[in-house]
């Protein structure tokens, strides 16, 4: 077992740590929301949204908006901003609760009996889904909560549980935006999913769906999900049926986005690129387990490290998405730090390569951690401290893990949310003894525990 030197452990920590702000910078809504605004139109602006960022981007365009607004948009505790003319409520994520109920319905009627001259301004980003729970008829908060958890531990792709999640929904799946004909819609997004499919975007309230509730139905039956009777009778009787594509309704609807995962990537390369270390960006869009994930990016680091194939060291490996954890263990799950536990232990503590994986919301999963940092020493350290690092990944226990070795990363709310964001540091066995060089070269907020 290799241990290297704080001084590396600390160069690398910190270069990894500026990719990571710099993707998260990269997104923020009062960057990309200006150039995107409507033309004022000849008569009203309503403004509503949801999401993680929906309370910066409302922030951005009231900076913005000279005319006349008004609107309600609907975020994450804790990630209110404070906005003059648009109200902002606060409601849980990623289960539901009653305030984000209240919240949908006031939004739908606020948007109903406008004309022809007016413009809606949806903003829209991740987590929008819980935050919008507005259920169909027959089915209850409550409902809505058992299901919510079950697809969370279920191991369902985003796209999966999204597609469940619209065909029990009384907003989403395009009836938000069905709800303003005849104004014309205008929907700002901030992807947070593999594809940046538009309708899987807070389970796209404002867009057509063309998925059905049998689709539904088969991904409950194939993650085994057991669902209350009132649900399963929405689904089988179809009644949850969303707007679909060709709708007259969404004839004035249109959606554009304005922050991806690759921007974010793209802005942690020049960041690694000033620090003389050539960035390879493997994709934005990886799913699956993330501990599957986790040891096939090992393997790759490993073969770089070692022969300088694929990649020439020193390079910085970068990828985002959205990987799933299937929580068969009692530990509080979180894909990032089951990515980077798995990615550890596949590494087995060779010479040269350091990690950082974090959700861009500063949330994994369901902790206000927004993920951790590996380096050539964590296994020993883990060890040392009677931690056995397979028994906390069979756990699903990542974030106890990285918070025992004082290796998590705590952003606080973000305000924005690209998705996940991971860095593989591969210095080589000689530029190792060196890394502490990267130390310096920009700011930085050190990782907490």
């Amino acid at each position: 077992m290799h241990v290297a030197h704080s001084d590396t452990n600390e160069g690398a920590r910190d270069l990894l740590r500026r990719m990571l702000d710099a993707a998260i910078a990269a997104a923020q809504p009062g960057l990309c929301i200006p150039a995107a605004l409507p033309a004022p139109p000849t008569g009203r602006l309503i403004v509503i949204g949801a999401g993680k960022a929906s309370a910066a981007m409302a922030r951005a365009v009231e900076q913005q908006w000279t005319g006349a607004l008004a609107g309600l948009v609907v975020t994450r505790y804790g990630y209110a901003v404070p906005c003059e003319r648009i109200e902002i409520v606060e409601a849980a994520h990623p289960v539901p609760d009653a305030a984000g109920l209240e919240a949908a319905r006031r939004m739908l009627e606020s948007v109903q009996k406008l004309t022809e001259d007016d413009t809606v301004l949806c903003l829209i980003s991740g987590g929008g889904s819980s935050l919008l729970p507005l259920p169909l008829d027959g089915i209850t908060l409550e409902h809505k909560q058992r299901v919510s958890a079950a697809l969370l531990n279920s191991g369902a792709t985003i796209g999966e549980m999204n597609c469940v999640r619209r065909h029990l929904s009384a907003i989403k799946g395009g009836r938000l935006a069905a709800a303003c004909h005849p104004a014309r819609v205008v929907t700002l997004l901030i992807s947070d999913v593999p594809g940046d499919d538009s309708t899987d975007i807070a389970s796209g309230p404002t867009v057509a769906d063309p998925t059905t509730c049998a689709d539904a139905l088969d991904i409950v039956r194939r993650y085994g999900i057991d669902l209350p009777a009132a649900v399963t009778d929405v689904l089988a009787s179809g009644r949850g049926e969303s707007v679909k594509p060709g709708d007259p309704r969404l004839a004035r609807a249109e959606a554009h986005l304005v922050a991806t995962p690759r921007m974010a990537l793209e802005a942690a390369a020049r960041v690694a690129r000033e620090a003389g270390v050539t960035p390879y960006i493997l994709g934005d869009s990886i799913e699956g387990e993330a501990r599957d994930v986790g040891k096939v990016m090992a393997a790759i680091a490993r073969q770089a490290a070692a022969h300088d194939e694929p990649f020439a060291t020193p390079c910085v490996l970068l990828s985002g998405g959205e990987t799933t954890v299937t929580v068969r263990g009692n530990g509080r799950g979180g894909r990032n730090v089951e990515f980077l536990l798995a990615c550890a232990i596949a590494l087995r503590g060779a010479p040269g390569i350091h990690g950082l994986a974090a959700d861009t919301d500063g949330v994994d999963g369901q902790e206000e951690i927004a993920g951790a940092v590996i380096a050539p020493d964590t296994l020993a350290r883990a060890w040392a401290a009677g931690i056995r690092p397979a028994d906390s990944l069979a756990n699903n226990d990542g974030h106890g893990f990285f918070q025992a070795l004082g290796d998590s990363v705590v952003t606080g709310p973000t305000l924005t949310n690209v998705n996940d964001f991971r860095a593989l540091l591969i210095l080589g066995i000689e530029a190792a003894e060196t890394a502490d060089e990267f130390r310096g070269q920009g700011p930085s907020i050190a990782p907490e525990a």
